[in-house]
Formats: structure tokens, sequence, C-alpha cells
């Protein structure tokens, strides 16, 4: 980089940070780092790699334990420094300005071969520490590789192109020589721009934990967002994959970010994993709330989601005992009527469509999707739902649905809102939507709560009972035979909904 005179403004380094770049608190790190055995900070021959640095926090906290674990081996502070630099600790970097940034963390000096570095070893600038640019592998209007949108990401030589070195090659060891790691660490960028609709996004940080494991570690730890758990965008083969994979030896799972981010906001939670090769067998999964961690151990496979909460599983088996039809067989996907969020009310019409800020007219011949429901009474909730991806408010509970209403016959909703049932009987109706509003109806949909949205999918654990009848919370802990613990469980997550439309 000196050579060739380039001198980097900081600035606008800093103005092309994707803000789904999240810098890990060093805290945070050296728990992440307690899940490895203790044997390997004394162990000179152990090797580490992040390979997506960004502040080096990870690289930096292996060198401090190293440093100490390894003194009998290396009685000799600089001799031991060199060691660890050169043949223990490797990273990528993310972008140009994070490698610097890396380099000066771990090595102390950005140029790994300084007259500053800790490591006296190194005959490069980069040391241990590689960034190289790369570019997206454009086919079809995306990257072949992380899916990026071309007319998003293709910005030129100026600007950063997040073109993620670890993610864009086929055989990941052609970055290291075919060296083989210990132990693979780091939290990696976790979504770009496909260039959908609006905001629209894709997940990568899979990419990174299934490009992670072609290397074969003894040990893979990262921390990634919930959203795996029961959605997500793309993520159906990660999630079957991470759930039926008995080398998963523990998650630590934060319900609310802020616990690991204090100035991120993130949809759904976050957690970190521990992959051990060598190890198998039911999972230890770590729910952690207000600082507190409530543990168990059990398969991750039993149902197709990940259900966060231990105490849940049972109330969910009973519920599945009875082996009655699915709710989400009834729910309609989004677009109940095909008509997109933008789609307004027309000037005239002979039915009417309920959009985001009222009703008007619309067109009833204009309709090709769910003519069957226009002249029923349909129950209907917004799609966006009321929580931040369930979290939980002030008072600890979450009241999962921000909207539950009622559409007369003759009348539309565009996708805003889901259908949810439709009847012929406004009583059959009104008796869905008191099923909705009980705490029950709610606490198994939000089995499925890691993102803003609740989809079809979100009402799997719900049966679907007679509408002929009337549904309390009362009625429905009887019918399912739930105890007085899982009663008070589902009453300490989900808080009473008033009878009224809301």
């Amino acid at each position: 980089m000196l050579k060739s005179n380039y001198n980097p403004d900081v600035l606008t380094c800093l103005a092309n940070l994707s803000n789904d770049e999240v810098f890990t608190p060093p805290s945070l790190v050296n728990q992440i780092l307690d899940l490895l055995p203790v044997d390997l900070w004394s162990n000179p021959d152990a090797k580490f790699l992040d390979p997506v640095c960004k502040s080096g926090v990870f690289l930096r906290e292996i060198a401090k334990r190293l440093i100490v674990g390894l003194e009998p081996v290396f009685p000799d502070l600089q001799e031991r420094a060199n060691h660890i630099y050169k043949y223990q600790i490797f990273g990528l970097a993310i972008t140009e300005l994070t490698g610097l940034l890396s380099r000066r963390s771990v090595y102390c000096s950005k140029v790994a071969n300084g007259r500053y570095s800790v490591c006296s070893d190194f005959e490069d600038e980069q040391g241990n520490i590689v960034y190289a640019r790369v570019e997206h592998d454009w086919r079809g209007g995306k990257c072949g590789f992380c899916g990026a949108s071309q007319e998003v990401y293709e910005r030129g030589d100026a600007l950063e192109s997040y073109a993620y070195q670890f993610i864009h090659a086929d055989d990941p060891s052609c970055f290291f020589k075919n060296m083989k790691f210990d132990v693979i660490v780091g939290n990696p960028p976790y979504q770009l721009s496909d260039g959908g609709y609006g905001r629209s996004a894709s997940p990568i940080y899979n990419l990174f934990v299934e490009q992670a494991k072609k290397l074969n570690p003894r040990f893979l730890t990262m921390i990634i967002p919930d959203r795996w758990f029961g959605g997500g965008k793309g993520l159906d083969k990660f999630r079957e994959e991470m759930l039926n994979d008995p080398q998963i030896r523990k998650i630590v799972d934060f319900e609310n970010a802020s616990e690991c981010f204090s100035n991120v906001d993130m949809a759904g939670g976050i957690c970190y994993f521990l992959w051990e090769k060598d190890s198998s067998g039911e999972c230890e999964v770590i729910n952690m709330q207000n600082g507190v961690g409530i543990s168990s151990k059990r398969k991750l496979n039993e149902f197709d989601t990940f259900i966060r909460h231990s105490q849940a599983l049972s109330i969910v088996r009973k519920v599945l005992a009875a082996k009655e039809k699915s709710m989400n067989t009834q729910v309609s996907s989004s677009k109940p009527f095909g008509l997109r969020t933008f789609v307004r009310p027309q000037k005239t019409g002979d039915i009417i469509l309920r959009w985001q800020k009222g009703e008007g007219a619309y067109n009833r011949s204009e309709i090709t999707v769910g003519v069957e429901m226009i002249d029923e009474w349909k129950v209907i909730t917004s799609y966006v739902g009321y929580d931040h991806a369930g979290n939980a408010g002030k008072d600890g509970k979450r009241k999962i649905f921000s909207k539950i209403d009622i559409l007369p016959p003759a009348t539309i909703c565009n996708e805003t809102y889901l259908v949810i049932g439709s009847y012929k009987q406004e009583s059959q109706a009104k008796n869905l939507v008191s099923y909705m509003k009980t705490r029950f109806f709610r606490f198994l949909v939000s089995q499925f709560m890691y993102s803003h949205h609740i989809t079809k999918n979100a009402y799997t654990f719900v049966p679907i009972l007679n509408m002929d009848e009337s549904w309390t919370d009362a009625k429905l802990y009887k019918k399912y035979g739930l105890t007085a613990e899982e009663i008070a469980f589902i009453e300490s997550m989900v808080r009473p909904m008033e009878l009224g439309n809301e």
C-alpha cells in the first residue's frame, strides 16, 4: 500500500461501512471464547482463524489468552509473541479499513512489519490479517456467490463492493494454502441488499457458517442473528442443516439483542453457537434474559422450526398430539387478493378495499386471487406484528398482533393484511377473533416470531377448531391438559388482549 503511494481518505472509508457490520464488544468475545476447551490456550500448535475481521477483537483476545497460556513453553515474551502472531492466529479482513483497524488492534500497528509491531518476524505489511479486494460474480443481475444485487453493488473501484473474500470462492482453503485450523471464530456480516422491492435484503451470515464448515476445523463458533430459528428469506436449507447437525453442542440465545450489542436494533434476537467436529449428541440450549441463563439439553430437530424456550416444548407437544389440522393450511399467503401494499382504492368500484390508511372503492372484476373469499366474512390481521419481532414490552410480555379485524362481504384488503379465516356466518368470524385473542393462540404463533412479519407459517402450531363455538383460554387450557406451570409460563409471556377489535 505504501509503495503505491495510496492513502485512502479515512472518512470516505467510514462512510462506506455497511450498517450490517456489527462490531463485537470484548466482553462478548470472551464469553464466546469461554466455550472452547481451556487446553487450547496452552497449545503452541493450535491455529485460530477469524475469516471476518472487523475490529480484530477476536484475534486480540485469543492472543491475550495465548500470551498467558504459552509462557511455560516460551518464557521469553518476544519469542512467545512472534510464535503466536506468526504461526497461530490468522484473519481475513472484510474491508480495507477493517484490515487496518484489525492489525492495529492485534499487532499494535496497522502495518504488520512496522516499527511498532509487537511481532518482529513479519516480512510484509499485512502479516496474517489479510485483505484483498475481490469482485462479485454477476450472474443474471445477482452475485453467484452471495446473491448481492448487481444494480446496488456494481459500484466501481472507488467504493467498497462488499464482495467478502471468504464467501467468494468455492473452496475457502485457497486463502490459506490448505492450512488446518483448530478454531474458526467470528461475527460475520448479516445481510446484503438483493434488489427486491423496497428495502429487501437477503441474509449472508449463513454463507459464512457453511464456508467455515468446509475447512473442517475442530471447533467453530460464530455469533449470528436468530432468524434462522424459524424464518428468514432463503434460510430454509440452512435451518434444516443446523437443526439436523448433532455436532452443534451449544447455543446461547439472546432474545433481546441489546444484551449483546447495546446500540444495535436486531429484530428476533441473536445467538452464538459451538460446533465441535469430534463430539455429537443433544445440544445444550441456554436462553439468556437480563443476564440470567436458563439451560436445557435437547435434540434440535424435534420440530421443523427451532423452539426458543425449553419451557414451551411440552405445551407444543400436547397441542400437536391432538393431531388436529393446522391453521397454516387456511391462513392466506401474502397478497390474499393479489394486491401489493402500494395498491390504493380506485375512484369507483363495486367492492371495498381496505388498506393501511382506510377504505375505498375497488373493481371486483380486477380481482383474480382469493375470489372465493370476497363475499364471505373475513378475519384479518396485520402482516407486521405488534411487538418488535416478538420482543417483550416493558412488562416483559408480548401482544403479538397489532390489529385484528373483520371484513364484511364485498370487502377485500391489500398485502398489508393476511386473511386468517373466511366464513359464511358473521358469528363464526367473531369466534375466530375471540380465539385469536386468547393468550394460548398468540403464544403458539409467537414460537415462529423471529422477524417483523407474521407469515402463514407462524400458524403452524395453532390447531383449527370449531368456530361454531366461542373459545377462551380456560377452555383451551382444559382441552389440551395444560399444567399450572405451563399455564403460568404462557401467561408470563403473553399479555391479555381486549375482546373488542384493535
